[in-house]
C-alpha cells in the first residue's frame, strides 16, 4: 500500500471485468455515491501497468487475475482531466491522468468481495447497460469496444 503522504501517479489502469456472455462488472464508489466504474487505480512506484491492473483487481474485488489467465492489455490509453475533487491526491499542478485499459474475461458473473472503503455496491450488467451506467467517458468507451474486441480475439 502506498504512503498516503506520497502523491498519486497520474498514470492508472482500468480493468474491464466481463463474463463470456458479456456481462460487465461495475462498482459504485464509496467516496462518490452514484458514480459507477470498472476497477481502476493508480500505478505504485515502478510497477508495470499490468501489475497495477492485477493489484487493483485483487484489492477492489478479491479476484486473482492469474486464476483466469491474467489481464489482457488492450493497448488503449485515454488521457483525461482529473476531476478537481480528486486533484488533492496528486502533486501540485497535476491536472491530467493517463489511463491504460486492461480486460479480464471470467467464465460467468459472480459476487465479488468489495473493498468497503472504496466501493458501496457491485452490479453485473449486460454490456449495453453497463456502458449507459458507467460514469466516465473513458470507461464507457472501453465497454462499448468490448463486443468487437471479443469477436477479434475469437477469430
Amino acid at each position: 500500500m502506498p504512503n498516503p503522504a506520497t502523491p498519486k501517479q497520474p498514470e492508472s489502469a482500468l480493468v474491464l471485468v466481463y463474463s463470456r456472455d458479456l456481462a460487465v462488472l461495475l462498482l459504485e464508489r464509496a467516496d462518490y455515491p452514484g458514480y459507477w466504474q470498472s476497477v481502476t487505480g493508480s500505478r505504485n512506484g515502478d510497477e508495470t501497468l499490468a501489475a497495477t491492473a492485477a493489484r487493483e483487481l485483487a484489492e477492489e474485488t478479491g479476484i486473482d487475475a492469474a486464476a483466469y489467465g491474467g489481464v489482457r492489455d488492450w493497448q488503449m490509453t485515454n488521457v483525461f482531466e482529473i476531476y478537481p475533487r480528486w486533484r488533492h491526491r496528486f502533486a501540485p499542478g497535476v491536472t491530467h491522468n493517463s489511463e491504460h485499459v486492461f480486460a479480464l474475461e471470467i467464465p460467468a458473473a459472480f459476487p465479488v468481495r468489495l473493498a468497503p472503503r472504496e466501493h458501496l455496491a457491485q452490479a453485473w450488467l449486460p454490456w449495453e447497460q453497463a456502458a449507459e451506467r458507467a460514469s466516465s467517458w473513458s470507461n464507457r468507451a472501453a465497454i462499448l469496444a468490448l463486443p468487437a474486441r471479443v469477436r477479434r480475439s475469437q477469430a
